[in-house]
């Protein structure tokens, strides 16, 4: 299964490419995440979380980000190829179900924003949803 593991190359490490997907202003938000979108030339998406401190303790943030990463791997077929995802969490932490569902949506919106606004990520395959 290729999306077993949540490696480096998924991950969104850079202080720039925060800055960048920040900047960039395409936003999307429900009750649970904000999603930061940015377009990246790669062949797949990457996470990027920001849990500041006014979420909460250590223990929440950590809580949120284990979250955040697993619905990422779980639902990385169904999300936009070639976007960075910089997600902000809101609140406290919901089931996992919920948050992919969340993710997967927000994610999609954020590509469609890209794609109105000119650049174009292409949407995942919907073969791939039925894995």
């Amino acid at each position: 299964m290729s999306h077993s593991r949540f490696l480096a190359r998924y991950r969104v490490v850079k202080t720039s490419d925060y800055q960048r997907a920040y900047r960039r202003r395409c936003r999307t938000a429900d009750r649970l995440i904000v999603v930061f979108a940015h377009p990246n030339g790669l062949p797949h998406p990457r996470l990027g979380i920001s849990a500041s401190r006014r979420l909460g303790g250590a223990v929440v943030r950590n809580r949120w980000k284990r979250l955040l990463r697993e619905s990422f791997r779980l639902s990385r077929p169904q999300l936009p190829v070639g976007v960075d995802l910089i997600v902000v969490p809101r609140g406290p932490a919901p089931p996992l179900g919920e948050l992919r569902e969340s993710l997967v949506h927000l994610a999609r919106q954020a590509a469609r924003k890209l794609e109105k606004a000119g650049e174009s990520p292409p949407l995942p395959n919907p073969r791939a949803e039925l894995k």
